[in-house]
């Protein structure tokens, strides 16, 4: 009986979760809570309490998660500066006047927003506030307007450089290195965050080329599901060029800056992080959007999320302590090993876990409470770390938009028009989800799409 704690303690961990409490909190106190009955009944070791301070203190100082908040601020920066609505205006007047063109320009206008946040709940509001009104005064079919938007809205997830990916690639590395350790290399290999940003860059592009496919397809074939957009007479005397120039090729240069340093090995991502920020600060500052209450609401959203993502780091150290104190690693081990099938079922059965805890935990919390407790025992078992890390990242992308659970839903559906309804944003999203299975069983049945180009870089 004694080693089924951990099951339960996970358990009620998510249903405190469910019931809509504060994730640090539930997680420190749903934790602390199962340490002292576990201390009193006898059957947790309290070493395990005390090694806490020093874990906390190393996630504090960790150079790599210092890139969050200076990501936070460049793409806050990016939506608060209307940079983001100018580049959506500006590629509305280069496509909209083809069949599917403004469709295109949101998937495109919402890649370089989700990479530049790689937060789904503020990359599909922006999103939804921008663009949705825009696309349904162009007539498009309500349910491929919202599909489209909740679907760019999670890209965030899979194309670097993101917040997801930062913290994803930081806990990948941690467990890679344990894995080694585990198995008695003692000068283990080292896997980075840059190395995880090359490994999604292919599959992240195939992604947005699908969804942009599936549009001019749409329109193509049911022209009155995405008609062209009618450019306003301002707007007509417009040159293509300028719009490209004025539109696209800022944010482009600053993602190329960004991504390209890491990549050459210039920057540590940290460093990249930085450019990033000050140059979404000269952009806005180009435009004549910097004043001191933009800087101000960006630096205060800046805080707000930061502090969300290291409290919850905080609680999550503390859960995987006392997890462990219980035995739960070693249960994993046991049952993921035990499997029939070996490294196959093994690695099925923690990507069907990691998609439906995507129903009602953010990547966050998956990433240090999950992944950190599978990932080890996964890679000893012979799989690739940066194959791993892009397979979690497009799996949790598609959790996040699978209805009817998926985040990505109820955060647009909270900007949507009431006259939209909630079975038509659920309609929308289908072909979107077959599109990320797909990739996903690609990925499966041809890993050196996330491997090859790391081992060339």
């Amino acid at each position: 009986m004694i080693e089924f704690i951990p099951i339960l303690f996970f358990l009620i961990v998510c249903l405190v979760l469910m019931a809509g409490y504060p994730v640090a909190l539930s997680l420190t106190g749903v934790s602390l809570g199962f340490a002292a009955i576990g201390t009193l009944s006898g059957v947790f070791d309290t070493a395990y309490i005390s090694l806490i301070p020093n874990r906390i203190y190393g996630l504090l100082i960790n150079q790599n998660l210092f890139a969050v908040p200076l990501f936070v601020f460049m793409g806050t920066m990016l939506e608060r500066s209307r940079i983001a609505e100018d580049l959506l205006k500006n590629m509305a007047i280069v496509l909209g006047k083809f069949p599917g063109g403004l469709g295109i320009s949101v998937i495109i206008v919402g890649m370089l927003l989700a990479a530049s946040t790689g937060i789904v709940g503020a990359t599909v509001v922006t999103m939804g506030i921008l663009s949705l009104p825009t696309m349904m005064k162009a007539g498009y079919k309500p349910s491929l307007a919202c599909g489209t938007l909740c679907a760019t809205g999670t890209l965030g997830q899979i194309i670097p450089p993101s917040i997801c990916l930062v913290l994803l690639g930081e806990v990948i590395s941690n467990a890679y290195q344990q894995s080694q350790l585990n198995a008695g290399v003692f000068a283990p290999d080292f896997v980075s965050i840059g190395d995880l940003f090359a490994g999604a860059i292919i599959p992240g592009l195939l992604l947005v080329i699908a969804y942009a496919i599936y549009m001019f397809v749409i329109a193509m074939v049911k022209p009155s599901h995405a008609p062209p957009m009618v450019i306003d007479e301002l707007d007509e005397g417009t040159n293509v060029f300028t719009a490209l120039l004025k539109g696209l090729l800022p944010p482009v240069l600053l993602m190329v800056a960004v991504l390209g340093s890491i990549l050459l090995g210039i920057a540590t991502p940290t460093e990249a992080a930085s450019v990033g920020a000050v140059g979404a600060m000269i952009l806005a500052l180009i435009k004549r959007a910097l004043t001191l209450t933009v800087l101000h609401s960006v630096s205060i959203e800046t805080m707000r999320v930061t502090s969300m993502v290291y409290l919850i780091l905080v609680g999550a150290t503390i859960f995987s302590s006392v997890f462990r104190g219980f035995g739960g690693d070693v249960l994993i081990e046991e049952l993921l090993m035990n499997l029939p099938g070996g490294v196959v079922s093994a690695t099925l059965v923690v990507m069907l876990l990691i998609f439906f805890l995507g129903f009602i935990l953010d990547f966050i919390e998956i990433t240090f409470m999950v992944v950190p407790l599978v990932g080890p025992i996964l890679l000893a078992m012979g799989v690739d770390p940066i194959w791993l890390g892009v397979m979690i990242a497009v799996n949790l992308q598609t959790s996040f938009l699978t209805p009817p659970f998926g985040f990505s839903l109820f955060y647009l559906r909270s900007v949507a028009p009431a006259e939209i309804k909630t079975s038509e944003i659920y309609r929308g999203v289908i072909p979107f989800v077959v599109m990320q299975l797909a990739l996903l069983l690609l990925l499966a049945l041809q890993p050196a799409l996330a491997t090859w180009l790391p081992s060339v870089l």
